[in-house]
């Protein structure tokens, strides 16, 4: 990567956080006064506190998208076009469940609907899992994509958590797309994004005076996952997977856990791994700082795949990656003395 390149992506991540503070400071007091958050079930927080601060990051990304591929020279492809249509369409759901929450069944129709489209324009030639016929293999991640997006906003429930989630992901992808493993619209995208999160951190950090709210959650959830669908169709599944490893583990084992109890899975809760923590002693910086720095051992594996690529390699960063997670978990379930 030249430095004239490496320039002009630290310029299209620090556009997308200046916007971000900027639509933040002049939308703060509105949300302040129509986007409280009460606390319930599922949060983390005393205090009635806005919501709302995924129109910014989302609203960032979105124009700092624009111009990064004006920058690095790439296409405005049909598949970029579609996601980030679908992110839009994700954020007006969000929002409309934010301000009046939603029944279930609409709910997840309408995120079926905007995951469907952006998965439906990807092209033909990406695949997987090439030995699938390419009907199945869409149809497998139409279901992943879902998930993902739902699993991204259960794991918001508190301050910085999607922070140290989104920022290392999103840095990797720009790092694995140096590589060779993403094409330049896809790079755009993750530094655009990475660099909103980077803008909308200072606002969410513990004690936090701003949530991102479903409007961001939905639509970042959406986008990330798409990128890992590039990353994957690139022939670099087990990276693909290595990146959002945690969430993927606390999210369903989770649902896993309550399923098998008997609960009401579409209820509000607080026992992911990770609230459980801080309900053992945990403070929330503590907790964040061990998911970032696990997140950084998985994009350090993620990097080693792409960089060796083969199986043996794969199989094995696979492993440690599943080992780091599993260790983490198994941690935030002790109780602090």
């Amino acid at each position: 990567m030249t430095a004239t390149w490496a320039f002009r992506g630290a310029a299209i991540a620090a556009i997308s956080a200046f916007i971000c503070v900027g639509l933040i400071v002049f939308l703060y007091p509105l949300l302040q006064r129509y986007a409280l958050a009460k606390p319930n079930a599922r949060s983390s927080h005393h205090q009635p506190t806005p919501q709302g601060g995924g129109i910014a990051v989302i609203a960032a990304t979105v124009v700092a998208t624009v111009l990064g591929v004006l920058i690095l020279g790439a296409p405005f492809t049909a598949p970029l076009v579609t996601a980030f249509a679908s992110a839009i369409v994700m954020a007006c759901l969000g929002a409309a469940d934010d301000m009046h929450p939603l029944k279930v069944t609409p709910r997840l129709v309408l995120q079926a609907l905007a995951v469907f489209a952006a998965i439906y324009a990807l092209p033909n030639d990406l695949r997987v899992v090439s030995f699938l016929p390419l009907w199945l293999e869409r149809l497998l991640l139409f279901a992943g994509g879902v998930w993902f997006v739902n699993l991204v906003n259960f794991m918001d429930g508190i301050d910085w958590m999607t922070v140290a989630e989104v920022v290392p992901i999103s840095a990797a992808l720009v790092v694995l797309g140096c590589l060779g493993a993403l094409t330049r619209d896809a790079i755009a995208v993750a530094l655009a994004l990475c660099g909103a999160m980077l803008g909308f951190a200072y606002f969410n950090r513990p004690t936090a005076r701003l949530f991102l709210g479903d409007v961001g959650s939905l639509p970042i959830g959406l986008l990330v996952g798409w990128l890992l669908v590039r990353l994957a169709g690139t022939g670099h599944l087990t990276a693909a997977l290595l990146l959002p490893l945690y969430y993927l583990a606390d999210a369903t084992l989770t649902l896993i856990r309550r399923w098998s109890t008997g609960e009401r899975v579409w209820q509000a809760h607080r026992t992911h791994y990770y609230q459980r923590a801080t309900d053992r002693g945990f403070s929330v910086t503590e907790v964040v700082s061990r998911v970032f720095g696990l997140n950084i051992a998985l994009t350090v594996l993620a990097v080693v795949t792409v960089l060796a690529n083969g199986k043996v390699i794969d199989i094995a960063a696979f492993v440690c990656g599943a080992a780091f997670v599993g260790w983490q978990l198994h941690d935030f379930t002790r109780r602090r003395g």
